[in-house]
Order: C-alpha cells, then sequence, then structure tokens
C-alpha cells in the first residue's frame, strides 16, 4: 500500500498525516522540537516507525508551513514538493468537513482567514492574534506559558469580572444583543482580578477576537460556516465561546475532527488531487 504524506512544518512544530491509496487519513502525530528541520526529521522518523511504513511505501511527501522554507532537498531521499499553505488550509478542511463553501480561520500563532468557494480558494486576510497572543499576555499576566495551567485556571474564572458585557451598561437586552453579550473585553478587570478570571479573559478575548474577525471576513459572500484549524482549537474554551457566538450570529463554527492537522492533510491533497 502506497501513502502520500503531508508536513506542517512549524518553526518548533511539525505536524504529519499520511494519506493512503484508499484516501483515508492514517495516524496523524505532531512532534516538538527545537528547530524546523529537527522538528520535521523526527517527526517523520516516528511516523515511519509507529506505523510500520517503509520508505518505499512512500510515494510523495508534500511539506508546508513556514518552517518549510528551511527545507531545501529531498526529505529522506524521497521525492519531496512544497504545497501553498493557504490552499492547504482549504484542501484540509474541504475533506475533513465536505464543505464547500466556507472560511477556513487558522488559528495559530496569529490567525488567518481563507475563504472557500468550490474550487476556488484564496487568502483573503487575518489578524496578529493567536496562540502568541495568548502566550505573551499569559507571561506577563498570569507569569506561566503552561497552556495546560492557563486552560485550567480559565476553566475556574468568570467573565463578569473582567469584560463589561452588556447587562452592566443596560438594564434590559438591546435589540439582537443578551445581557451576558460581551461589550468590552476586559473593560471590567480590577487591579486585584484573580488569576483564574484573568485567565479566562485572556482566553475569551483571544477566542472572541478571532471569530468575530471570522464573521465580520465573511460578510457580503453568504457564507454562515466557519471552519477552525489549527492548535486553539484543542483549548477547551471553544466548547463555550464559539456556541454563545453561533447563537449570538446565527452562525456555524465548525472544528472537524483532524482540526489540528488540516494543513498537513491539505499539503498531501495537493499532489493527490493533482495526480
Amino acid at each position: 500500500m502506497s501513502v502520500v504524506v503531508g508536513i506542517d512544518v512549524g518553526i518548533s512544530t511539525t505536524k504529519i498525516v499520511g494519506i493512503n491509496d484508499r484516501g483515508i487519513v492514517e495516524s496523524p502525530i505532531r512532534i516538538t522540537a527545537t528547530d524546523p528541520v529537527t522538528s520535521l526529521y523526527g517527526a517523520f522518523g516516528k511516523y515511519l516507525h509507529d506505523n510500520d511504513v517503509s520508505l518505499d511505501d512512500v510515494e510523495r511527501v508534500m511539506i508546508t508551513g513556514v518552517g518549510a522554507a528551511y527545507i531545501d532537498s529531498p526529505v529522506f531521499g524521497l521525492p519531496t514538493g512544497k504545497a501553498e499553505e493557504f490552499i492547504a488550509d482549504g484542501l484540509g478542511a474541504r475533506y475533513e468537513t465536505d464543505l464547500t463553501d466556507m472560511i477556513v480561520v487558522s488559528m495559530g500563532t496569529g490567525t488567518s482567514l481563507v475563504q472557500c468557494n468550490g474550487d476556488d480558494i484564496r487568502h483573503i486576510g487575518g489578524i496578529g492574534l493567536g496562540g502568541g497572543t495568548l502566550m505573551g499576555l499569559s507571561r506577563i499576566m498570569l507569569k506561566t506559558e503552561d497552556v495546560k495551567q492557563i486552560t485550567a485556571l480559565a476553566l475556574q474564572g468568570n467573565s463578569a469580572n473582567i469584560d463589561v458585557q452588556i447587562g452592566d451598561i443596560s438594564p434590559d437586552p438591546l435589540p439582537g444583543l443578551p445581557k451576558d453579550a460581551t461589550a468590552s473585553l476586559f473593560g471590567n478587570a480590577k487591579s486585584n482580578a484573580t488569576r483564574e478570571d484573568i485567565a479566562k479573559g485572556i482566553i475569551t478575548t483571544v477566542l472572541q477576537t478571532i471569530g468575530s474577525s471570522a464573521i465580520l471576513a465573511s460578510l457580503n459572500s453568504g457564507i454562515r460556516e466557519y471552519v477552525l484549524i489549527g492548535n486553539l482549537t484543542l483549548l477547551p474554551q471553544c466548547k463555550e465561546v464559539f456556541p454563545a457566538m453561533e447563537k449570538l450570529y446565527k452562525v456555524h463554527f465548525i472544528i472537524p475532527k483532524y482540526s489540528e492537522f488540516c494543513t498537513a492533510i491539505g499539503a498531501a491533497l495537493c499532489y493527490i488531487n493533482e495526480r
């Protein structure tokens, strides 16, 4: 059985998947290392070992991501190509959801927005806010960059102690805005706010801003479905923030099964679709 390997190379984290000749994604894995080259080769070696795949089984290696620029030679001597990252985002999201019209919201260090209308996949913009923002603010405000600790703290926090809500400024709901809708992120924060509330505020700020940006980016497009991909989709707070935004704006946010690996899946599909 042959396999096409897709690799999303970050600066320190690499994600790898294989798509077999039946079109099925096999055993996606993630490896963290100190540099992209080490990360890529470590991920590739682990993938081969864990899945009992030999080099002869690999038909093609397709790499993408910001770290792909550091890879100038064939991986392990195998036929190797590069996939444009935004196209990979769109193809991976389409594979995972079967949607043809959507905005793909890639939540990485920052956030990129890719609009898909059938085979028309194009980057429409992004914002400089994402996982990097979460980590930076947590280092300053919580004195930690341990994601597990940050999310655990946030689960015990209360947004009402950090954000100004509609109910804080109006005795009645406003048209289309319930009293618990956010009026100002961090607008209610006190100097003695608890670490739990601060953690909740940081994560809510990042996720709400990303969600709002996606909705605004789709105005006049007719698109009401947003596919969330990238590491931030693993935050448990996504299950709270995005359903609330769905209810408020009458849209649909989707986190697919392999949300973390969509770009790697799309990289492999760039070759498979043309083959």
